[in-house]
């Protein structure tokens, strides 16, 4: 999706035939300044931390489903590292296009493939916690329905991502000839229009992700409370214990995941909404505040390798390794028709998958 800006046709009226002053978004400023320097600090954290969590799964001790979507959103979010950030800090430094047409189409696709990918896994590893505390009888299905899911978020991140390409494409400047950009003005000329393709950009990559993640890690505290309450007094005081400490951990997991997501995507998102509502205003924000809100859509894939490496990567210990005895008894527990899915083993399962 475009960062908001003055359209052109407000900037001819503004500069209407004056060819040595330039607006000030065509001129290299502050605000450039912000972006080169922003993004490249999120290029080394991004780099340097996602490469760590494929590290860290390759090494895990657990082969299972999560650590393939742990690996898949590492995947999306090495996307955003080094193919938008290059593109933004290079776009920066020139501030008007260079890269030709087909460049611009491409770069495009790719500047919201990656974002769309990242936020469509964040919603897949949401879902397959919520069936695995909701549903832990399914477990069976668990891998099939992972491996469906992925296909489905690289999927739709591809067609949502594909108007990219037709949208947007090299323009001279109707005034300035001689400088070109990167835009939707060709297929989007009018604000309403600009407006309500973004409006699609903003449900699928924020609005979506955000209700996702609130519904399914709500849903599994609320399991894991029912299950305290409702069992407390038939467990025994270890699994109670260790019950309380998938309440807790779950809980922190929530509250880091939802306030990272909403810190990471409303400053954007809001910018993006002042700019439908009140274009004029919106424009009128000093260019270090623009450049800045619309920097931190990227700082998602720079933190999401701390906040899912750290409450999901599965390290060596001893708990990782029960003695074979009490792992067939489990087993032979879960797969009993009439067993209750809240029996002793249960809150082990639970501590594994959330």
């Amino acid at each position: 999706m475009e960062a908001p800006g003055m359209p052109w046709e407000q900037q001819q009226e503004q500069h209407p035939t004056d060819q040595r002053t330039l607006p000030i978004e065509m001129q290299f400023n502050d605000g450039h300044v912000v972006a080169i320097i922003g993004f490249s600090i999120l290029f080394v954290i991004s780099s340097v931390g996602n490469s760590y969590v494929l590290y860290s799964i390759y090494k895990s001790p657990t082969k299972k489903h999560m650590n393939l979507m742990l690996s898949h959103l590492a995947v999306a979010d090495l996307m955003v590292t080094f193919l938008m950030m290059p593109m933004e800090i290079g776009w920066a430094l020139t501030v008007e296009w260079r890269g030709g047409d087909l460049l611009c189409r491409l770069m495009s696709f790719f500047r919201t493939f990656g974002l769309f990918l990242s936020g469509f896994m964040v919603m897949c590893i949401s879902l397959d916690r919520y069936f695995a505390v909701l549903q832990p009888l399914a477990m069976r299905d668990a891998n099939h329905r992972g491996r469906f899911m992925i296909a489905a978020a690289w999927l739709a991140s591809a067609v949502l991502s594909l108007p990219q390409v037709f949208v947007f494409s090299e323009m001279r400047h109707p005034e300035y000839q001689w400088y070109t950009q990167c835009v939707t003005f060709r297929v989007l000329p009018t604000h309403g229009q600009q407006v309500a393709y973004s409006v699609i950009g903003v449900v699928t990559m924020y609005i979506a992700p955000l209700v996702t993640i609130i519904f399914c890690y709500s849903a599994i505290i609320l399991e894991i409370c029912k299950r305290v309450v409702d069992t407390g007094s038939k467990l025994r005081r270890s699994n109670s214990a260790n019950l309380y400490k998938a309440k807790i951990h779950t809980l922190k997991m929530t509250v880091v995941i939802v306030a990272m997501f909403i810190v990471c995507w409303t400053p954007y998102n809001i910018m993006l909404i002042w700019y439908w509502i009140d274009r004029s205003g919106a424009s009128a924000v000093d260019q270090k505040v623009q450049k800045l809100l619309f920097l931190f859509g990227a700082t998602n894939s720079s933190f999401n390798p701390l906040v899912y490496g750290i409450f999901s990567i599965k390290r060596p210990s001893v708990a990782a390794a029960p003695p074979s005895n009490a792992k067939i008894t489990t087993i032979t527990r879960l797969k009993r028709p009439n067993s209750s899915t809240a029996g002793p083993e249960m809150p082990a399962k639970i501590m594994q998958q959330v």
